[in-house]
């Protein structure tokens, strides 16, 4: 029997969540192109290609030999889209579009580290601030 953890399933369902956009980024370019910054180079095919990384990187945090991996390339992601973020936010978007307002895009910038932070605690990257390292190779908690 699997006994799930909280970090399993924090790793389920930031798998689930960018499975999610990566088959919006592929199926949908179109609608990330509207929030692409405009120094971004072939921009479609960067959307394209983020689309295929999320979906690998999801699937690469259920793989206990590629979760390391997943969630660095994962952390480094929400890092480099950052931008993307912000112009959504500070944009918005084209006339007769779905319009956000600022009751969604402060909290989605403002919890930006906190992806980052979830893609490196799903990946065994950290422990904090759950657990410390005692010593080389352990987990002890710390009191």
């Amino acid at each position: 029997m699997t006994t799930f953890t909280g970090r399993a399933v924090g790793r389920c369902t930031l798998s689930a969540l960018y499975l999610t956009a990566g088959v919006f980024h592929l199926s949908t370019p179109e609608t990330f192109l509207m929030i692409t910054p405009g120094w971004v180079p072939y921009p479609r095919d960067v959307i394209l290609g983020t689309g295929v990384c999320e979906i690998l990187g999801a699937a690469g945090l259920l793989t206990r030999r590629l979760r390391r991996a997943a969630g660095l390339a994962l952390a480094l992601y929400a890092v480099c889209v950052f931008p993307a973020n912000i112009k959504h936010a500070i944009d918005g978007l084209p006339a007769g579009q779905v319009q956000l307002n600022w009751w969604y895009h402060a909290p989605r910038l403002a919890l930006q580290p906190v992806i980052v932070w979830w893609a490196l605690f799903a990946g065994e990257v950290v422990t904090w601030p759950f657990r410390r390292r005692h010593g080389a190779g352990s987990s002890k908690p710390v009191p």
